[in-house]
């Protein structure tokens, strides 16, 4: 089967060259879409729908992949301006198409009232040609106002209006006496709190500092935790150790800001698995699960020091192997 589906068919020429060629270039690299993501710091579920066709990407996630597969920015970024102005181009056209489109829809739709021959200019809520303020004659949306002034209608509109607000005066005092009432009971009427009332529980500071944006894990909390999703992957972590067990790259990856490590495993095939441990801290495994899969990561271990984390991987074919 195929690795990349057929671009879509609407797509300008520009545009469907330079998806083209990011194609390209993950399939010359030998990295997954997974690994990409990882490498640029942009999310997989963001590179799938730039490798689609989908999503133009910015030029930040164009120059990350050029840095990560070792081709010139230059030329890719040359390439990305031109695609970058024919996405414009069809943007704005989609933008008119659509915009006639609405007016001719409401010029045709059935059942639409003719405009009036007058209309009588007035405030927000004006409805044909009736006082300025209003919505039309008396008795069809509720009493008229005359001249848009309220309660200068009907005796039989005022009278009601008068209504309303005293039951709507009554109504917040009642509810006023209901919470003075119960604030009474709680302190016993003396202002304190009553005997029988439980103390509030303390709060306690929170054991880590503030993490910065984007950053959802810290220390001992990112133990068992997936690094791409906390935050801690891309552009956060760095590779400490690495060994290559056949054709699979294993490395350890640490992340300073999470205070975490975790291995992953790259060029590998389906059935490999790779695990990291780190002292006493449990161990976590990951696996190339995918047939088009070529690399797997674990969850996270929390380590002070990354040389303390080790990678381990086991082959499908039985072989294993270790960092240092």
């Amino acid at each position: 089967m195929p690795r990349w589906k057929a671009l879509p068919e609407e797509l300008d020429p520009q545009v469907r060259e330079f998806a083209g060629q990011l194609r390209q270039l993950v399939d010359h690299s030998g990295l997954s879409v997974f690994a990409v993501a990882d490498r640029t710091g942009y999310s997989k579920t963001s590179w799938e729908r730039y490798l689609a066709g989908r999503l133009l990407p910015p030029r930040g996630a164009v120059v990350a992949l050029a840095e990560a597969t070792g081709t010139d920015p230059v030329r890719l970024t040359a390439l990305w301006e031109q695609a970058e102005r024919a996405w414009r181009r069809a943007e704005t056209r989609h933008d008119m198409t659509t915009q006639a489109a609405r007016i001719s829809e409401v010029r045709t739709a059935p059942g639409e009232p003719r405009p009036r021959a007058a209309r009588t200019p007035g405030a927000e809520g004006d409805v044909g040609t009736g006082t300025p303020g209003t919505f039309g004659p008396a008795g069809e949306f509720g009493p008229a106002t005359a001249g848009g002034v309220p309660g200068a209608g009907p005796p039989e509109a005022r009278g009601a209006q008068r209504r309303r607000r005293l039951v709507m005066f009554l109504a917040g005092l009642a509810g006023a006496l209901v919470v003075i009432g119960v604030a009474f009971f709680l302190t016993g009427g003396d202002g304190k709190k009553s005997a029988g009332a439980p103390a509030p529980a303390p709060t306690s500071a929170s054991a880590s500092p503030d993490l910065p944006a984007g950053i959802r894990c810290g220390g001992a909390d990112c133990t068992g935790k997936d690094p791409e999703k906390m935050g801690c992957g891309g552009t956060e972590a760095r590779s400490t150790a690495t060994v290559t067990v056949g054709t699979t790259l294993v490395e350890v990856r640490y992340s300073r800001t999470c205070g975490a490590a975790w291995a992953r495993i790259t060029r590998a095939a389906p059935g490999d698995r790779v695990e990291v441990s780190a002292g006493g801290a449990p161990r976590q495994t990951g696996s190339v699960a995918g047939a088009a899969d070529t690399d797997a990561y674990t969850p996270m271990v929390s380590v002070k020091d990354p040389a303390a984390a080790k990678a381990c991987v086991t082959l499908a074919s039985g072989r294993k192997g270790c960092t240092k």
